[in-house]
């Protein structure tokens, strides 16, 4: 349950802290106090999606943080393991949310941060809030489904869920399908094209390696004259044949000599002779090789041009079909593959569409199967809803779940749903979106939260204006119905009506005051003479009357039991 919840600079809301209690939690408070402002708060909480506005004028950011103690955890505690979050021993739950004037938001759970999602997925275990967006829901009569659903446990999910894979299945094959047969002269053109580009890249008779090697050759031949003459200069050098010019050997030849005369005076010049001695050997060898290698430097213009031809060719299939000679290749094992099913696309169509009928019989299977299952949960839902719209006096209401079925299969199976009733005898049954009044729309969420509330054990149910279009012994029913939902799960709720008020085991009053200039609301528990005074209030008025708390006495006394 939800037991702490801070505020700060939200709205209107400047820092209120409000500590809820087990059962039946009530809010009161004139409109424009800031009651529906408050459910704002614990909706951003819970993840909802958040708004610069919602930050407070002249401040940087906003603060909502919620405490729950977690009485059943093993659900939580598989989530936050998940999440690898580590929970807490006292099973409480730690919930932040800052939003800034930015737009931006951050969220924490145990002072981890995580994001929305993680977030949602949680808290959709924690607290359930009922608004008026939820009589939308009920107005829209695609959404009646999505009632039955929830109350179809385990095996409605399962069954939705192969519903949904071989739904999907079946969609990638028809799609699959759709495009081999839907323009015949397009799959031509394709073919004829892709032939070309295979003939294209298989007449180059491309290898991996080429290019590097066809780049080395083309910068040999292209400036073989210059290697030619640079190596000739060298070898002349090492080796030079002019009787009047030594060589470079040479004279390295009459230095050794000169260093072996004299090692003869000093052995430790023994080395620099074998120095130079190596020197000479190694330039020699140097000398052989250049030679033998200008040897098969040849200027072939006739080569030269094939070279640059073939690299001209490279570039422009790789412009064509990739970034390299592998590029190129396996673009070419794709496209072919490509080609292979093209061809073969008439054997490729009847795969297909047996793929599609196994698909489509295992679809039809599977919905038949659920449409079972919602009939079955609907003709419940038409017998207990009634009872307990009967218990929320609608006496003479008829409610029933009407059936149809698409002609084509969703993702959701082939049911169409919709609630009619018939709240007055004599009328006949009319769809639920065109009837109901606003009182009855209320008592009829309430109903279905009342049913949904036995299989959904989300320990807090929020109720924001729930009294909505009624008075009187109405009120009086629904506050009942309330405080009975209260024994077995934390409530909070929203009212304007004494009748609901008085029941309440927690009363909370919101105020709109005006501090330093600024707008601000204020949060406070009412003990029991603040509850008979704001009962009054909610009877008749701030013109507070002897009899008018003595009646609001009375409400106290006899329905806070109930």
């Amino acid at each position: 349950m939800l037991t702490e919840l801070s505020i700060k600079n939200f709205a209107i809301i400047d820092n209120v802290h409000i500590s809820f209690s087990k059962g039946f939690n009530v809010l009161t408070g004139e409109t424009g106090a800031g009651k529906s402002i408050l459910i704002n708060a614990i909706e951003m909480v819970l993840g909802g999606r958040a708004a610069k506005e919602y930050v407070r004028r002249g401040k940087e950011k906003a603060i909502i943080e919620a405490i729950f103690q977690i009485e059943n955890p093993n659900k939580i505690n598989k989530i936050l393991e998940e999440y690898g979050i580590k929970s807490e021993p006292d099973n409480t739950l730690l919930l932040t949310r800052e939003i800034f004037s930015t737009g931006r938001s951050t969220s924490r759970i145990n002072g981890r941060t995580v994001t929305l999602t993680m977030l949602n997925n949680l808290t959709k275990y924690l607290v359930d809030i009922h608004g008026q967006h939820e009589h939308q829901s009920l107005l829209t009569w695609e959404n009646h489904i999505n009632f039955i659903d929830l109350l179809g446990g385990n095996k409605v999910f399962k069954l939705k869920k192969n519903i949904k894979y071989y739904y999907n299945e079946l969609k990638k094959y028809r799609n699959k399908l759709n495009s081999l047969t839907e323009n015949e002269m397009e799959r031509e053109r394709q073919i004829d094209l892709l032939k070309f580009q295979i003939e294209e890249i298989d007449n180059a008779q491309l290898e991996e390696n080429e290019e590097d090697e066809l780049m080395n050759e083309y910068n040999i031949l292209s400036n073989a004259e210059e290697i030619m003459k640079t190596i000739g200069d060298i070898t002349e050098k090492l080796n030079s044949t002019d009787f009047y010019e030594k060589s470079l050997i040479d004279e390295l030849n009459n230095i050794l000599t000169n260093l072996q005369k004299i090692s003869e005076h000093d052995s430790k010049l023994e080395n620099y002779s074998n120095i130079v001695e190596s020197i000479i050997f190694q330039l020699q060898d140097l000398s052989r090789e250049l030679r033998l290698y200008i040897d098969t430097i040849e200027y072939d213009p006739e080569r030269l041009e094939l070279v640059n031809e073939r690299i001209d060719l490279i570039n422009k299939l790789k412009r064509k079909y990739g970034n390299s000679i592998k590029d190129i290749l396996k673009y070419r094992d794709k496209i072919y593959k490509e080609l292979q099913i093209l061809e073969n696309s008439k054997e490729e169509i009847q795969k297909i569409n047996k793929e599609i009928k196994k698909n489509e019989d295992k679809l039809s299977k599977l919905c038949n199967e659920l449409t079972k299952e919602r009939r079955i949960i609907g003709n419940n839902i038409e017998k207990n809803i009634t009872e307990e719209l009967k218990k929320l006096n609608m006496k003479d209401i008829k409610f029933k779940v009407k059936y149809d079925k698409y002609d084509y299969f969703t993702e959701n199976g082939l049911d169409k749903i919709e609630f009619y009733i018939s709240p007055n005898p004599g009328e006949p049954l009319k769809p639920l979106s065109k009837i109901a009044s606003g009182g009855e729309m209320s008592r009829i969420m309430l109903a279905f939260k009342s049913i949904l509330a036995e299989v959904d054990e989300i320990p807090c149910l929020i109720f924001d204006e729930i009294d909505t279009g009624i008075s009187g012994k109405t009120a009086q029913i629904v506050g009942r119905k309330i405080s009975k939902l209260s024994k077995t799960r934390q409530i909070i709720c929203i009212t304007h009506l004494p009748q609901i008020a008085s029941i309440s085991e927690s009363h909370f009053y919101i105020d709109k005051i005006v501090s330093n200039g600024r707008t601000m609301t204020k949060i406070q528990k009412l003990d029991y003479d603040g509850r008979i005074k704001e009962i009054s209030r909610l009877l008749g008025g701030y013109n507070l009357t002897t009899s008018t708390k003595k009646y609001a006495e009375e409400m106290i006394k006899n329905l806070k039991n109930i």
